[in-house]
């Protein structure tokens, strides 16, 4: 690889970690924007409400695999190097996206349509697993000295892009397509493009350097070679439990507002507030692209005051709005006071701008990939993917349609007790 300057690589780095990332955002997004034509295509039944809840099922259970593929790629990326695992992920989510956007459906190959889709989400969910941490990593151990929060954030940049790509190409197909032509191929369009943006991603990554934290790392092991610690699950509980705890309330609490406002609200909105899904979609564009400048910003604020200054308030601030805008929408079903409860999500993009540095930063660079991609999926898996089902679920089974209010306040909760454990190391 020809020498390129700090800055250049730097550059390079921030590129293919937010693109990585970006795909796998893109991939979850897509799926939960398209889940009312993909409910009837695949899990085809007499109630429409049991085929959305069957595929919010397979949306849900393909995160059990993200757990998994963190603690993997974790501990290859913790032995072995950011790099290499980074590269391998981005092949595996660009297959695992591919295979979904090609798939026959029910009416074609009957059963095996179901269970060829939950194949290509478990192979998404676990690539997708180690990427978080992996990437957190690398962006912030190739920060230069004061603004790990502001390439940490690049993470939730990255989030708020693939969200607002895919409500953006939701929003298109569904105006410019008939419902015919959407049902029939124009749902696939978005999940083949994820075949294009891998090989972009792989070569970029590719290209990369190792981080010179984890190089520094490395050399420092191999000068006591014989106290050589391998970076093993069980040290991990062992050693660091506080950050433990902590990096998973903050993902429990970010992911649940995540796919709360952005998966369930939309279908929510359309099916049982019968408000139109472009408006929905619609307003979720509108947060995500204002999440980007204001995710930079959070970042570079938590870098200059702290990062509990920044989290804190946002966990506290966010609960209080949404139970009152919720209740305001289900009083009042319109699209005005829908967008006004999806403007809560902007917290999302304050929260996301220091979580990355700070989730990542905790743990020392011996066990840092390992420990921020596995709580980071276990919280997406308990908090987040589980959300839309959920919360479809309490809303039938209580007859409460702002019963989500209360899945909101107990996943802030856990994010803040998270906060209240965590004691910073010496």
């Amino acid at each position: 690889m020809q020498h390129v300057s700090g800055d250049a690589m730097r550059r390079r780095v921030v590129i293919s970690s937010t693109i990585g990332n970006a795909l796998e955002w893109f991939d979850f997004t897509v799926f939960g924007l398209f889940a009312g034509v993909i409910s009837k295509l695949f899990f085809p039944a007499d109630d429409p409400r049991a085929s959305l809840l069957s595929t919010f099922a397979v949306f849900g259970i393909a995160f059990a695999a993200r757990p998994l593929g963190g603690l993997v790629f974790g501990l290859y990326a913790d032995r072995y190097g950011r790099k290499k695992a980074l590269v391998v992920m981005i092949t595996m989510m660009a297959f695992g996206t591919g295979l979904i956007g090609v798939l026959p459906t029910y009416a074609s190959i009957g059963i095996a349509a179901p269970a060829l889709l939950l194949l290509a989400r478990l192979i998404q969910g676990f690539s997708a697993g180690g990427e978080f941490g992996s990437a957190s990593a690398m962006l912030i151990e190739f920060a230069p000295p004061g603004r790990k929060g502001l390439y940490g954030a690049f993470q939730t940049v990255s989030q708020a892009l693939a969200f607002a790509l895919g409500a953006m190409l939701a929003v298109l197909l569904g105006k410019t397509l008939s419902p015919a032509d959407f049902a029939s191929w124009g749902w696939r369009v978005p999940f083949i493009l994820g075949i294009l943006i891998g090989p972009v991603g792989w070569y970029l990554r590719r290209r990369c350097d190792e981080s010179p934290e984890f190089q520094a790392y490395l050399a420092g092991l191999a000068a006591r070679a014989p106290a050589r610690k391998k970076t093993t699950l069980g040290r991990l509980v062992a050693e660091h439990p506080r950050e433990l705890l902590a990096s998973f309330g903050l993902i429990a609490a970010g992911t649940a507002i995540y796919y709360v406002g952005g998966v369930f609200l939309p279908a929510f909105a359309a099916s049982e507030l019968r408000l139109p899904l472009a408006d929905a979609q619609l307003g979720l564009l509108a947060v995500s692209l204002a999440n980007v400048p204001l995710g930079l910003a959070s970042g570079l604020l938590s870098d200059r005051i702290g990062r509990r200054g920044v989290i804190v308030p946002a966990l506290l601030l966010y609960p209080i709005l949404y139970v009152l805008l919720f209740r305001q929408l289900v009083a009042e079903p319109t699209t005005a006071h829908l967008w006004q409860l999806q403007s809560v999500g902007l917290l999302l993009g304050v929260l996301g701008g220091a979580v990355p540095a700070f989730m990542t930063e905790i743990y020392p660079v011996g066990v840092r990939a390992t420990g921020a991609s596995l709580m980071y999926n276990f919280g997406v898996m308990l908090f987040g993917g589980l959300a839309p089902f959920i919360n479809t679920w309490l809303v039938q089974a209580t007859g409460d349609k702002t019963a989500p209010v209360y899945y909101i306040m107990f996943a802030a909760t856990v994010g803040l007790l998270g906060m209240a454990v965590y004691r910073r190391r010496a």
